[in-house]
């Protein structure tokens, strides 16, 4: 059985969202999939998925990994006991990223 892959409120939806829509068409089609991707496989192998290091806390949640699309990171955290993958950011990467 997979992953569902759900966002920790409505609030962190819309952001995520409204990020989404400002980004390159080619790009948004990728972050897509690469989401769908994350409810069959929440820790995939390669460069693109990293566990992070120390406490990053996003909108009152801990963001544990990062998925790399081109110069887009996803934020999300596993949560192994209810099989579900919640995301909680979305941002191109700069140095505001993980702040």
């Amino acid at each position: 059985m997979g992953y569902e892959v759900v966002f920790p409120s409505e609030r962190v939806e819309r952001l995520f969202q409204k990020v989404l829509e400002k980004i390159p068409a080619n790009y948004q089609e990728d972050i897509i999939s690469a989401i769908r991707s994350l409810g069959t496989n929440p820790r995939p192998q390669g460069k693109r998925t990293k566990k992070l290091a120390g406490e990053l806390i996003v909108s009152r949640f801990v963001a544990e990994y990062r998925l790399r699309v081109g110069p887009y990171r996803v934020l999300y955290d596993i949560d192994d006991q209810h099989k579900k993958v919640v995301l909680l950011k979305l941002a191109k990467r700069d140095e505001q990223t993980y702040n």
